[in-house]
């Protein structure tokens, strides 16, 4: 069953988005739109933080393109594939006022026709943290990334922080096989508590989505105490795990402090550093991160 409009349907207002179904669609309506082009990668559930991505693309690209679509090569066996919230129709009213230029809702036969046996597999940075909790994520992410990328063809493509290894997964991608691409990493956006917006904040109870405050809390205590002098790895770990173990409601998957370059656990002082932490409430698991210390470009 087809889901959303026909391509080059034209919304109420003075923009038109082109929303194509398949491969051939895209490629025809993006061979005319101006160089250079920006992207977009989401899986839909739009939320303030893809806009703040759509806005950076706006900013620098002379076009811009969105992919809408829930990977199910990222998805375990045994998590939200099937209840991931999905409201394509929604996501291009926000596209549309946004003014984005083209929009890609395959089918997943289109991006996984029969027959389908090519993978994309990012070696060492996969093994840790999400990696290791989700086995086979990153191959789905990277596979996925890879074929938006050739099917986009952007000069740009845009992602949000609170997904750190899923950047550094892309980037190490991006550079081994020679994607002639820049991948912008854009900040995190917050709710007003301090909460990073996810699409996943939805199936949070009301008790869950406050006691979710503490990721935050627990991300600035150690960052605070970084800033305050106390450089010790395992010293700012037992700081993420102190304010979390404080909330009832928190059950720890990992805490992590780890180089922002390759997320090898640190040991010892450290001069700059990556928190992150990923944290059940009830059935839904939620990761943060935050940077602390001078980083390197790139």
């Amino acid at each position: 069953m087809a889901i959303g409009p026909k391509p080059g349907l034209c919304f109420e207002g003075t923009h038109i988005v082109n929303v194509a179904r398949t491969l051939a669609e895209l490629r025809t309506l993006r061979a005319n739109l101006p160089e250079p082009l920006g992207l977009v990668p989401t899986m839909g559930a739009l939320h303030e933080g893809h806009l703040s991505l759509v806005r950076r693309a706006k900013a620098d690209c002379s076009s811009v393109g969105v992919s809408l679509f829930v990977n199910p090569a990222q998805f375990g066996a045994n998590e939200d594939l099937a209840s991931y919230p999905r409201d394509v129709e929604r996501d291009l009213r926000m596209l549309e006022a946004e003014q984005v230029d083209v929009v890609w809702t395959p089918e997943v036969s289109e991006v996984y026709p029969p027959g389908f046996q090519t993978w994309v597999t990012v070696e060492e940075i996969t093994q840790l943290l999400e990696g290791a909790r989700r086995p086979g994520h990153f191959r789905g992410v990277a596979t996925v990334v890879a074929k938006l990328f050739n099917a986009f063809q952007p000069w740009r493509a845009y992602f949000g922080q609170k997904d750190a290894q899923q950047v550094l997964v892309i980037k190490r991608m991006a550079a081994d096989l020679d994607f002639p691409i820049d991948v912008v990493v854009c900040p995190t956006v917050r709710e007003p508590e301090g909460l990073a917006m996810s699409s996943r904040n939805v199936y949070l109870k009301p008790a869950e989505r406050r006691a979710a405050t503490v990721l935050f809390r627990a991300l600035t205590a150690a960052k605070a105490s970084f800033e305050g002098g106390e450089h010790d790895a395992e010293r700012l770990r037992e700081i993420l795990r102190g304010v979390l173990n404080a909330e009832p409601l928190a059950e720890i998957a990992y805490v992590s402090v780890a180089d922002p370059s390759t997320l090898a656990e640190e040991s010892g002082k450290i001069r700059s550093g990556l928190l992150s932490l990923a944290v059940r409430f009830g059935k839904t698991m939620l990761i943060d991160n935050i940077l602390v210390g001078e980083q390197e470009d790139g």
